[in-house]
């Protein structure tokens, strides 16, 4: 684990919540271009959003688009994940990544934070 998640709760539905995520090392490079993804129970993980490592591209799953934001502070070295509007179906733990390549594939990501989670009640 290179990655912490941090941010997670329970909020209501209509609510908010931001993610935030840090490496647990100050050498860690800020050049990586950085993901969230999601794992609800029983399912597989899932894109959630993506970042360039510029900050200049950003790109979202269908099912969030319009509600999550996706922001990084490379000072800080810290990616976001603001998320409105939140639904019972956005119930899941959320997990940021840093890869070589701006994707939406699990597999395209080389390191991972231990998870943060959210519970969106009805």
């Amino acid at each position: 684990v290179q990655l912490q998640a941090s941010g997670g709760g329970l909020v209501q539905a209509g609510g908010s919540l931001r993610l935030a995520c840090a490496p647990y090392r100050r050498t860690f490079s800020s050049s990586y271009h950085m993901g969230w993804f999601r794992q609800a129970p029983g399912k597989e993980r899932e894109f959630v959003a993506r970042i360039s490592w510029s900050g200049s591209s950003t790109y979202y799953a269908d099912s969030v688009k319009g509600r999550f934001t996706i922001s990084r502070d490379n000072a800080k070295n810290t990616v976001y994940l603001q998320m409105n509007s939140l639904k019972p179906e956005d119930t899941a733990v959320y997990y940021c990544a840093a890869g070589g390549s701006a994707d939406v594939r699990v597999a395209a990501y080389d390191y991972w934070g231990q998870g943060t989670l959210v519970t969106v009640s009805s």
